[in-house]
């Protein structure tokens, strides 16, 4: 009887291992048809924003590119089976021009900026969006922003750019194609707010004597992978490997890694 019971149990365990083990296969290890729709190369090509310290930055004595879109973008690499690649841009702009280019496979962006040209993934990491004014502005409030005359610099196309365009009722938008090129606007009189995310006007504050980051916050801007629209496949995959490092704990060690305040990894 209890021989009976011992190979009953047996039985029932390797009946409920079969069914698991293969799910946990399935979230990390891509299938052939999304092995080629990520990687027709033979590489995961990654298009990665150098401006923008919260996807990568160059390293000061080495020149490599380090951050938490490298850290993803080499451990999906991994997970796939393939080499992976950097595609550098500078600026938003550029990147979301050359989403039907086929020169990368996918990227790390805001959402919603670039949902119409990309299929983005579950977000995986976030941020406060805010103003930094200079000194002796007599802004003292978030509410005082949107007002006539207040001219705010934005980076063209970015998270800022997408989610002021449609909401400003009063004040104008002051575009400039990079983010140090919308600060300089603001330490040269040519605009009165700079409106970006908080990790990176947190430090700008530093550097602009008298400068300050106003209380409160636009919005939270969070990030997803893309892969160019129309590549369903891929994202399929992308959807799954998102979902599964942040249960490994993955992204909040790249952003811990990065060393950048304000970031936070998505539950």
């Amino acid at each position: 009887m209890k021989a009976a019971l011992k190979l009953t149990l047996i039985s029932t365990l390797g009946i409920t291992l079969a069914l698991v083990v293969p799910s946990i296969v399935s979230a990390q290890t891509p299938t052939e048809g999304e092995r080629n729709a990520l990687a027709p190369t033979g590489k995961l090509r990654a298009a990665i924003l150098i401006a923008n310290p919260v996807y990568a930055s160059k390293d000061a004595s080495s020149g490599e590119l380090r951050g938490t879109g490298i850290d993803l973008g080499t451990e999906m690499a991994r997970r796939i089976g393939v080499p992976f690649e950097t595609v550098v841009y500078t600026s938003p702009g550029a990147l979301l021009s050359s989403t039907t280019s086929g020169q990368w496979d996918i990227t790390f962006f805001g959402i919603p900026p670039g949902q119409q040209r990309m299929e983005l993934s579950p977000p995986y990491m976030r941020v406060e969006m805010g103003y930094l004014v200079p000194k002796d502005s007599r802004i003292s409030a978030i509410t005082e922003v949107d007002q006539p005359g207040i001219r705010i610099a934005v980076q063209e196309k970015g998270g800022a750019d997408g989610l002021l365009t449609p909401a400003l009722k009063r004040a104008t938008l002051v575009r400039r194609p990079t983010v140090a090129e919308a600060t300089e606007a603001l330490r040269s009189g040519d605009a009165d707010a700079l409106a970006a995310i908080k990790t990176y006007l947190i430090p700008t504050s530093q550097r602009l004597s008298g400068s300050r980051v106003l209380d409160g916050r636009i919005a939270v801007e969070e990030f997803g992978i893309g892969v160019p629209k129309g590549q369903v496949v891929g994202a399929t995959y992308v959807r799954r490997f998102i979902e599964q490092v942040k249960k490994e704990g993955l992204v909040k060690a790249a952003i811990e890694k990065a060393g950048i305040g304000g970031l936070d990894a998505v539950p």
